[in-house]
């Protein structure tokens, strides 16, 4: 496991969401890691991936035509998808993991989208929610309720691995590893 997926904002958010994130971005190539985003020079995306590089980690940014002029410029490798349906399917096929950090609506959508094609076995890859300031705990009581109440089949601990911190990401995630 080398490649990691993160989807997150690429809003600029408070500092409360962007002092986790950058501790995660430290702990990512600290821990071998490279790094699988959206490939934006904005907001949160933009300071993952320039504390990524200032530490030494890989930068795989996957963009798409209709945001193209907010491409990172400084990536390892870019790639432009032509729609959002492709840029996500790119995504996943570049990353042996995905960890998610606090986002808005497109965010929500990838990680549904993951959720669901592991779901079916699509795929089988690591999914980690970092629950900063417990900004995921209305997703996590719902995948409960849906669990619950058997719209979801599988054991929600073989789908997602919510953490609470940037370092317990990575304890997950190396335990993962350690044992492939």
């Amino acid at each position: 496991m080398k490649h990691v997926c993160v989807f997150c904002s690429a809003n600029d958010l408070e500092d409360k969401y962007i002092t986790p994130a950058l501790q995660f971005a430290k702990l990512l190539p600290e821990n071998g890691y490279d790094l699988v985003w959206g490939g934006s020079s904005r907001g949160l995306m933009k300071l993952l991936a320039d504390t990524v590089k200032q530490n030494g980690g890989k930068l795989i940014g996957i963009s798409m035509e209709l945001i193209k002029q907010h491409a990172y410029t400084d990536a390892d490798e870019l790639i432009i998808e032509k729609d959002l349906g492709t840029r996500k399917a790119t995504m996943l096929k570049r990353c042996d993991a995905l960890v998610v950090l606090v986002g808005g609506i497109g965010t929500l959508d990838e990680i549904t989208e993951v959720l669901e094609l592991k779901k079916h076995g699509t795929h089988n890859k690591p999914i980690v929610i970092l629950n900063t300031e417990n900004f995921y705990e209305g997703l996590k009581v719902q995948l409960q309720k849906m669990k619950d109440d058997g719209f979801i089949e599988k054991n929600l601990d073989d789908l997602v691995y919510f953490a609470d911190t940037p370092e317990e990401v990575f304890t997950h995630l190396n335990a993962i590893r350690d044992n492939e």
